[in-house]
């Protein structure tokens, strides 16, 4: 004789002497609670929803964690937040050589262009870097006339102003040309690795 099993979705037939008659109505109505009392489909906590929505909160706060392209400073470089930190920081320069980089967080050529400005400012110890957000100094940089974004500005002691330009990935070579130019170690330093011609070595 043929019956068929009360737990499992499908049907299944089996002998009934492999269930005691006994035994039915207690493991029948023991069945029905446990279906009753218990969450049909995947559990809350495992739902790909939840664990998406976790994901992506965990994945924001690690951004968060992270600087931003324009935090990551070499060790001679230095945030410029006002007008007097700008005159302070060059008068405290001496007869150091300064570079002024203008810059914006939005701009994209400004970012594709720090990486290098930064592997320049950690082979030239001997320059201070200022780094001039636009939009948080807006009045000095109007007062500076700059319009375009990089920019640069070199100073040094009681020269002034040495020379000012816009520069981008695709112009890197005119950034060190200025480098190699109005640096006074550098030159030394070129001088005594110059070429047979009597051309100077750019780095």
């Amino acid at each position: 004789m043929q019956g068929y099993s009360l737990f499992s979705l499908k049907v299944c037939p089996f002998p009934l002497f492999s269930l005691p008659s006994n035994s039915l109505p207690f493991k029948l109505n023991s069945w029905k609670t446990r279906v009753h009392s218990s969450h049909v489909g995947i559990p809350s906590d495992y739902a790909p929803n939840k664990r998406l929505l976790l994901f992506k909160v965990r994945a924001t706060a690690a951004e968060t964690d992270q600087p931003k392209w324009w935090e990551k400073n070499a060790s001679n470089m230095v945030d410029i937040h006002s007008t007097q930190e700008f005159l302070d920081a060059l008068s405290q320069a001496g007869d150091r050589l300064v570079i002024v980089d203008f810059y914006g967080t939005w701009c994209a050529s400004c970012r594709a262009l720090f990486p290098k400005v930064c592997m320049i400012a950690e082979k030239h110890p001997e320059i201070l870097f200022l780094k001039v957000n636009f939009d948080e100094n807006k009045s000095l940089c109007k007062s500076l006339n700059v319009k375009v974004l990089p920019y640069f500005h070199f100073y040094r002691g009681v020269d002034g102003l040495l020379d000012s330009f816009s520069c981008s990935l695709a112009k890197l070579q005119k950034l060190k040309d200025a480098i190699a130019n109005y640096n006074p170690a550098h030159a030394k330093e070129s001088s005594l690795k110059g070429t047979d011609d009597g051309k100077s070595v750019l780095p």
